[in-house]
């Protein structure tokens, strides 16, 4: 998938993820790219993800990758910080795919908050499906909360989280701050109970939640 910044023109809801990123990522964007690291981040990501951070050593990711270790090693200080490295990799891919459903919905914006559930539940029924890579990294790191890789998932929820308030008040959506954030929770949530209950319909249940969340938003704003 490609980055969003490589594709972000026209739409204000992608125009806004790339305003939600700090510095770091405009350092990022300046950086010439590696194809090394960038390697050992992809075969990071497919093996972190399909088995966990913690089933997976440093030698099998030099192997999926078709390198050694010692080159993981110069590219990496641990593999605390290739993990970190796996999910700040999918921030920027997931935020656009959230954005790319929103805008390609039709209808207000509980419609098109809506439609980022059931796009989300559909992928969910793919069988390589595995959950939110950020929740269950943090779950496995749940022992040491000032892992890198921990704030790299705090940093991803926080920009979908700005994103969504910001896509939400350019559709004339009141108090979006505070409504993004039920919206998020009840994403989380939704996520969370897939790991004990593999079922989409969770998905689904939490996406009409969020909806008329929105339209009970709007109603109250036009009653006022």
């Amino acid at each position: 998938m490609t980055y969003p910044f490589q594709r972000l023109r026209g739409t204000r809801s992608r125009l806004s993820i790339a305003c939600i990123f700090t510095s770091r990522y405009t350092y990022r964007m300046n950086e010439k790219p590696n194809p090394t690291r960038k390697c050992l981040v992809d075969a990071a990501t497919k093996l972190f993800y399909a088995e966990g951070i913690g089933r997976v050593s440093v030698d099998a990711v030099a192997e999926k990758a078709g390198l050694t270790k010692r080159t993981l090693y110069y590219h990496f200080k641990s593999k605390d910080d290739l993990i970190a490295a796996y999910l700040d990799g999918r921030d920027q891919p997931n935020l656009e795919q959230m954005a790319g459903w929103f805008d390609a919905a039709e209808g207000g914006a509980d419609k098109k908050v809506e439609a980022i559930f059931t796009n989300l539940a559909r992928v969910a029924r793919h069988p390589k499906w595995k959950g939110c890579g950020f929740l269950r990294t943090a779950a496995e790191l749940a022992a040491t909360p000032g892992h890198p890789a921990v704030k790299a998932g705090a940093r991803h929820k926080t920009n979908f989280e700005k994103w969504l308030a910001s896509a939400l008040s350019s559709h004339h959506v009141g108090a979006a701050k505070m409504l993004a954030r039920e919206i998020v929770l009840l994403m989380d949530g939704a996520f969370s109970s897939m790991l004990i209950h593999p079922n989409p319909d969770y998905v689904n249940a939490a996406g009409h939640a969020a909806a008329t969340l929105i339209r009970a938003r709007m109603a109250g704003k036009h009653q006022a």
